[in-house]
């Protein structure tokens, strides 16, 4: 085998000489989405609600979201009962009927204003989210948005 400066030759297991490019710069490019603003319209216990998720929220997915956007909405005092709904996809629902929520007309997840609710729709279950001041919170943090489509951004007006 001779020297290379743009490859890494290694034997595999089964003796067969193999080799891959070597990668000598890499330059990352920031992913820059905006803080979440603060609309004075929405109730304040809805910015409770995603400190209070933040601060219980996992590390990874435990696909566990709906649960625990329904306990920090408890927990903050936005709703006074536990939503019946088991699936997240059915979330909005059940909020705009039993709970005083609004449809707000946000098409952008990064668009959405701090403690509004996100739902996201899939073939399957779907996925709920709190926006937070630098990304999402639901089972888990992220500063990344749901992959799934969203289906509709939620808000409670202040009373």
């Amino acid at each position: 085998m001779g020297e290379s400066q743009s490859r890494f030759y290694y034997k595999g297991t089964s003796g067969k000489t193999s080799s891959v490019r070597i990668i000598r710069r890499y330059w990352r490019l920031p992913i820059v989405h905006p803080f979440a603003q603060i609309d004075p319209r929405i109730d304040p216990k809805l910015r409770r609600a995603a400190t209070i998720a933040e601060e219980r929220a996992n590390a990874h997915s435990h696909a566990r979201c709906w649960h625990y956007v329904k306990e920090a909405l408890i927990a903050a005092g936005v709703i006074n009962s536990y939503p019946k709904t088991a699936y997240a996809a059915e979330a909005g629902q059940e909020l705009v009927r039993d709970y005083g929520f609004t449809r707000l007309s946000i098409h952008d997840p990064y668009a959405a204003s701090l403690g509004a609710v996100l739902v996201y729709g899939d073939r399957n279950r779907g996925h709920v989210e709190i926006r937070t001041k630098d990304g999402f919170v639901s089972d888990y943090h992220s500063k990344n948005a749901c992959f799934y489509r969203l289906v509709a951004v939620y808000g409670k007006f202040s009373s």
